[in-house]
């Protein structure tokens, strides 16, 4: 784990060494001015002497040493600070960046393993957490020890035996640190799958704010909210009460051994054997740098289990391989627009008991126009999913071009198969911004062509500041209806060999569809397109039509064959223009391309 996480340091290596560096001296230091100070008080006993003789110093050269290291002490500090600080942000950067790519190159197989709310939560609270626990093991962490140690042979050069009360005290201090440890972890392990369930609870409430104002649903989501942070509490409240054993634990030995200090040494310097006054009081700094450092390893080790699960969580991300991948010498040329399915098979988890499709044998010639029809949950979807390899079948191939899928570069495949979906999801920017996500280099006349084809210049237009309008995160400031031309707008600018569009007109008025499914005739004649709908108008000038039902393919034929032969689709057909005079008459008063969203 720890070997997975620093990959993520790169260029701040240098800082992460040179802080240790800077670290060190400043204890170095630290630990040497307690020393002099207990000399200088040495010299004073002897007679007050400003500038020394034969060897030895005096006041003001003890006063210039003092100073020196002083300022030496501080500019090693700061220094340390300064090191630290950068090594720790930029490492932080540099993991969000690593999850946040790992997650762009997941296939939606690997998403599903993990929540949205679980990788922000991951990207966010759990990189905090380890950018603190780096923070503290580049500084704190080395200057604990190092402070430790160094005092305990500055405590032995100046106190003799009497600086083993110093020794005896770390053993059970160091057993009391690991049962808290052993007793924490579990519960921050919980706590963090809370989290998520918490911050799962606050991205369903703020995306379907409007459904909830709707159904006057507030209080309910208040609740929920309130259940999921009590529970975040109870668990961090039982962690955080173990590890504040920590301080009461440092205090006991802290005090308990300054006083046994103060006693024997008092009781030595009484009884005449050598120990000055001057080497008791620096003795008692140096027990108070030594139990200081425990007390901060204490703080650190607190952080430090906390963020290990942290750690463990980003590293799931780090670690999860992607289950689609380009093959070696993958091509990266699609030649046509032709789809086939091969006695294809496909189900979403390995050990699932049912295929969600079965024994598909189905040929697309390029530049074929196909409907697709079924009810909810026939996998309409799923079936066009394998086309541009958002999945891998279970059984069989599907080809593109004549090629298998799985042979192509996922990139160039997925730049050819077009796809657009029900639930479009436009970004905050202006529509120009929104539209080069098909073609980042299209011209403003492109633009314009293919949101004619698509039939949303016309309120593009209307609008005042025209294609510069401001689209608001997710398309709130537009219709269902508008956002759905957009996005086929944005498809064809891809000019991709196939276009999907999986229930894509669902919110535009039958004659607006009419007006979308005559332009892609006369003006993408050779691109392949596949159409789920729901309605039969959508479809019923389709080259061929494909009936779904339970994961299969029902029937396939044109509308008038279907008409004949299909019971599903003529049922389908008759409930649906069986008010054709009304639903027509009413278009006519909306006008052509009135908006039903």
């Amino acid at each position: 784990m720890l070997r997975r996480l620093a990959r993520s340091i790169r260029e701040y290596k240098l800082s992460s060494i040179l802080s240790p560096i800077f670290v060190t001296g400043e204890v170095i230091l630290e630990c040497f001015i307690p020393f002099i100070i207990a000399k200088l008080g040495e010299s004073i006993e002897g007679g007050v002497v400003l500038w020394g003789t034969d060897g030895a110093l005096g006041i003001g050269q003890y006063a210039l040493i003092l100073v020196a290291m002083a300022i030496l002490s501080l500019a090693c500090g700061a220094l340390a600070g300064l090191f630290c600080a950068k090594a720790s942000s930029g490492f932080a950067k540099n993991l969000r960046k690593d999850i946040y790519y790992k997650v762009q190159d997941f296939s939606f197989e690997n998403i599903d393993k993990f929540s949205t709310s679980s990788l922000v939560t991951r990207m966010t609270t759990d990189v905090n957490n380890v950018q603190m626990s780096y923070m503290m093991i580049i500084r704190t962490a080395i200057r604990s020890p190092l402070m430790m140690v160094f005092s305990l042979v500055m405590a032995f050069l100046m106190g003799g035996n009497l600086a083993w009360i110093f020794v005896v005290v770390v053993p059970p201090l160091a057993v009391a640190l690991f049962l808290i440890m052993w007793k924490t972890m579990p519960l921050f392990h919980r706590v963090f799958r809370k989290y998520d369930n918490l911050n799962e609870s606050i991205q369903e409430n703020v995306a379907g704010i409007r459904v909830v104002k709707a159904y006057v649903r507030e209080e309910y989501e208040k609740e929920k909210f309130d259940r999921a942070a009590t529970d975040v509490q109870i668990d961090f409240t039982k962690a955080e009460r173990i590890l504040a054993w920590n301080n009461p634990a440092m205090q006991f030995c802290f005090y308990g051994v300054l006083s046994t200090v103060l006693f024997l040494g008092s009781y030595l310097i009484l009884e005449g054997t050598g120990l000055s006054v001057w080497s008791v009081s620096q003795l008692i700094v140096y027990g108070m740098q030594i139990l200081m450092s425990l007390t901060m390893f204490s703080m650190i080790f607190a952080m430090v289990t906390m963020s290990i699960e942290s750690a463990r969580r980003i590293c799931e991300v780090l670690d999860e391989e992607p289950t689609l991948k380009s093959p070696e010498d993958a091509v990266t040329e699609v030649a046509d627009g032709s789809v086939d399915f091969e006695n294809v098979s496909f189900k979403y988890a390995a050990n699932a008991e049912k295929n969600v499709l079965e024994y598909i044998n189905l040929h697309i010639r390029s530049g074929e126009t196909i409907g697709i029809i079924g009810g909810t949950g026939s996998s309409k979807t799923s079936l066009v999913n394998l086309i541009s390899r958002l999945y891998d079948v279970t059984e069989g191939c599907v080809k593109v071009g004549g090629r298998d899928v799985r042979e192509y570069d996922l990139e160039a495949l997925r730049n050819q198969v077009a796809v657009v979906l029900q639930k479009n999801v436009l970004f905050s920017g202006s529509i120009k911004e929104n539209l080069r996500w098909g073609d980042p280099e299209a011209t403003d006349e492109e633009l314009v062509e293919a949101c004619k084809l698509a039939q949303a210049d016309e309120f593009i237009s209307a609008f005042p500041d025209g294609y510069d309008t401001h689209i608001e995160q997710g398309g709130t400031n537009v219709s269902g209806g508008q956002k759905q031309r957009l996005c086929i707008a944005r498809a064809l600018l891809k000019k991709p060999k196939i276009l999907i569009l999986d229930d894509s007109t669902s919110a535009v008025d039958t004659h607006t569809d009419a007006l979308i499914r005559k332009a892609f005739r006369e003006y993408i004649p050779t691109t392949t397109k596949i159409i789920i709908a729901q309605r039969t108008s959508s479809v019923e000038d389709a080259d061929r039509i494909i009936i779904m039902d339970n994961g299969r393919i029902e029937a396939v034929g044109t509308h008038e064959e279907l008409l004949d032969t299909d019971p599903i689709y003529t049922e389908v057909y008759r409930t649906q223009n069986k008010g054709g005079k009304a639903i027509s008459s009413l278009s006519e008063m909306n006008g052509e391309g009135g908006e039903n969203g």
